[in-house]
């Protein structure tokens, strides 16, 4: 038996059937989809949802409460270990800020070499060299 006869009785056959459409177009019913024959049923298979949840992994409201009350625990204990280092919440606060106005003033300076870079026909990256910069700047 030759590859191709053995090719031929693998493939589903449809046979062409025509049916009217609502406008009055004729379509093909019963012809395949647009995925091509795959020995693997997955493939084929029908369409389930990720965000279905099996029975068996959903927890108790109650258990959830415990869970998150246990987690405000420890998170609370890490805040004390924290403070007793010298941390103190406001000092954080004011990190948080200063490093999003340094990363606002980084876009600004990227979408200026990138201008920059478009008006002399060049790469930014050779921009970098020439402004005496760093490529982890």
């Amino acid at each position: 038996m030759d590859a191709g006869a053995s090719r031929e009785s693998d493939v589903n056959v449809t046979t062409d059937h025509r049916e009217q459409t609502p406008d009055g177009n004729e379509c093909r019913k019963g012809v395949q989809g647009r995925t091509p024959y795959s020995k693997f049923k997955r493939v084929h298979s029908s369409f389930k949802s990720p965000l279905q949840v099996p029975e068996s992994t959903k927890v108790s409201l109650e258990e959830e409460v415990a869970e998150l009350q246990r987690r405000r625990q420890q998170l609370d204990s890490e805040i004390a270990l924290l403070e007793s280092e010298g941390y103190d919440v406001d000092e954080l606060e004011q990190h948080i800020d200063k490093m999003h106005e340094y990363n606002d003033i980084k876009d600004i300076g990227q979408s200026l070499l990138g201008r920059i870079a478009a008006l002399r026909g060049t790469t930014t990256r050779d921009l970098y060299s020439h402004f005496g910069l760093e490529l982890d700047d």
